[in-house]
């Protein structure tokens, strides 16, 4: 089952972990720069509370999903309007195989004709 799994769904395991991981290194590394910005400041370091770690760790966390969700809906809405020629995520590709479609089925078309004649 476990192979299955991994065969079936491997990018998205893989990519979760990957989030994961990149999420405790922020907020050990977070926690270390928020404890050492304390003792400078002559407090103690604490996880929880009005002036605790968790609110910074929140506002870090929100600022990179905001920026990283701003930046994919951008991308998807230009390249919705906007050509790059050749780009997989530009619809000209999308364009040029409809047109070869269309061509392709009219010559069918044609080609069912002349039989018919």
């Amino acid at each position: 089952m476990l192979r299955r799994a991994w065969r079936d769904y491997s990018l998205s395991i893989t990519l979760a972990a990957m989030f994961i991981v990149s999420w405790l290194i922020q907020t050990l590394t977070g926690w270390f720069e928020f404890a050492a910005d304390q003792q400078e400041h002559g407090a103690a370091a604490h996880a929880f509370g009005p002036d605790g770690y968790v609110w910074s760790w929140a506002a870090a966390t929100f600022e990179n999903w905001q920026s990283e969700f701003l930046q994919l809906f951008t991308f998807v809405v230009l390249t919705t309007f906007l050509i790059h020629r050749h780009s997989h995520e530009s619809r000209d590709s999308n364009d040029e195989m409809q047109a070869v479609l269309n061509r392709i089925e009219k010559s069918l078309k044609r080609l069912e004709e002349e039989r018919q004649s």
